[in-house]
């Protein structure tokens, strides 16, 4: 897998995201040190707020990011945006007010939401071979779990010999070296962006590449049962351990641990399994896997605590973080796979904005239904929606999903250079090629009425 850092620019951009990445977790602990210092018992409440503007941001800024990115030049953008994210983090610690943390944090946020996906699509561009891009995936998350298993440990040490504040410093330092490392990456110049229309028409494109693809619904439906099962882990772990369980504060940290590591196991095997089967098959007995998993939380919740459920929830959670990583991993694949070059960015800003929607929706849902219907009832209100959304995905995604399709354009006219090598055709110019959503293909092709593989004229 470490393969792929001899890769010059891959090498610079993933320890860009590593350091970002540890900056990111001091931020987050020295945020909620900052909240209660200013709230006191109502910091959990502050919190809580600066987690929905989080989301908010993210829902909001990455559309109009990806509308951008052929008006900006991707290093510079993200360079860009690194710089905002240090100057914010800067200017932390003289935060007083309650309405200056949400100001704040939603400036953070909306500069990540427009980092992230620029970083996103630039990855493989970078790595163009299906193989490496597949390692980087599993680096990508396996960075992210090692982030939160390392950051906490890191400011804790830090907090041994210095105040909280300091930590928005190691933030700030965290920020300005990715952004020298992104300055240092050489990158392959995108392909133009071909698309008509202003911003927002090119803001709405992305959302219109997730409707009109089918791979691309089914794997929105399969984010929303990650998001189903994850808000459980992020939500109510505190609750269950502390409440349920009746243990001290140090095993949310192990409880947490077991959500990681099982994230990271998945990470690993990914790319083996990758070769063997398709994304669709590794995906979708995962996500089937998570509302069982949920099913068994809510057991273990309703049950007296014993020995033997304290490991059967340390399991569980294990689960539900390989099961979660099995599903996100190979997301980004799905996403090359249908989009063109020239609309990744606007392809992985949809999909980081759709996919915050679906944890904007599962972690109040989380919340509330843990403090007033108890930990069982949410689990399995999370597991119903987490199976809904498996079986969404199944149906959403064709179990023959081909690449190359045949289709027929009515309205293209003739010496088109799209038709190079088409021949006429009832309605139109027919050919067959990697089929995407585009300028000159607006809708999927359905399956002909005579047999279930071919494929029909869609692009009327």
């Amino acid at each position: 897998m470490l393969a792929v850092l001899r890769n010059r620019a891959y090498r610079h951009l993933f320890t860009a995201q590593a350091v970002a990445l540890v900056g990111t977790g001091l931020a987050t602990v020295a945020l909620a040190l900052l909240a209660y210092d200013i709230a006191g018992p109502r910091a959990g409440a502050v919190l809580g707020t600066a987690l929905a503007i989080k989301m908010v941001a993210y829902v909001t800024v990455a559309p109009l990011t990806g509308a951008l990115a052929d008006r900006i030049p991707r290093r510079a953008l993200m360079v860009a945006m690194d710089l905002t994210r240090a100057g914010v983090a800067l200017a932390l610690p003289f935060v007083a007010q309650i309405w200056q943390i949400y100001l704040t944090v939603f400036l953070l946020q909306a500069a990540s939401a427009a980092f992230t996906p620029t970083f996103q699509a630039t990855i493989p561009e970078v790595l163009p071979r299906e193989r490496d891009y597949t390692q980087a995936l599993s680096m990508a998350r396996l960075a992210y779990d090692l982030e939160s298993l390392f950051s906490p440990a890191l400011a804790a040490l830090l907090l041994t010999a210095v105040s909280y504040n300091w930590l928005f410093a190691g933030t700030t330092a965290g920020f300005l070296a990715s952004a020298a490392l992104v300055a240092s990456a050489v990158l392959p110049k995108p392909a133009p962006v071909e698309r008509a229309g202003g911003v927002y028409a090119k803001a709405a494109f992305g959302t219109r590449l997730f409707r009109a693809t089918p791979r691309l619904r089914a794997l929105l439906a399969l984010d929303l049962a990650v998001a189903a099962a994850g808000a459980i882990v992020f939500v109510n772990t505190v609750v269950v351990i502390r409440e349920h369980f009746h243990r001290p504060a140090g095993a949310v940290s192990l409880a947490l641990g077991a959500y990681g590591a099982g994230s990271m196991l998945a990470a690993l095997a990914l790319p083996r399994l990758l070769r063997r089967f398709s994304d669709r098959q590794v995906m979708l007995p995962a996500a089937f896997a998570l509302p069982a998993v949920l099913a068994a939380v809510a057991a273990i919740t309703a049950a007296d605590p014993v020995t033997w459920s304290w490991a059967a929830l340390l399991g569980a959670w294990t689960l539900i973080g390989a099961a979660s990583s099995a599903v996100l991993t190979p997301g980004g694949r799905v996403i090359r796979r249908s989009a063109s070059e020239a609309d990744l960015p606007a392809a992985f800003a949809a999909q980081f904005s759709l996919s915050h929607s679906c944890w904007l929706l599962t972690y109040p849902l989380a919340g509330w239904l843990a403090a007033g219907a108890g930990l069982p009832l949410t689990a399995v209100v999370l597991g119903v929606t987490a199976a809904g959304a498996a079986t969404a995905a199944a149906v959403l995604w064709p179990a023959r999903d081909l690449d190359r399709l045949e289709h027929c354009h009515a309205n293209l006219p003739v010496g088109h250079p799209h038709l190079e090598g088409a021949h006429p055709a009832d309605g139109g110019w027919q050919h067959g090629h990697h089929y995407v959503i585009d300028r000159h293909h607006h809708t999927w092709p359905r399956p002909a009425p005579e047999t279930a593989s071919d494929r029909t004229p869609a692009d009327r």
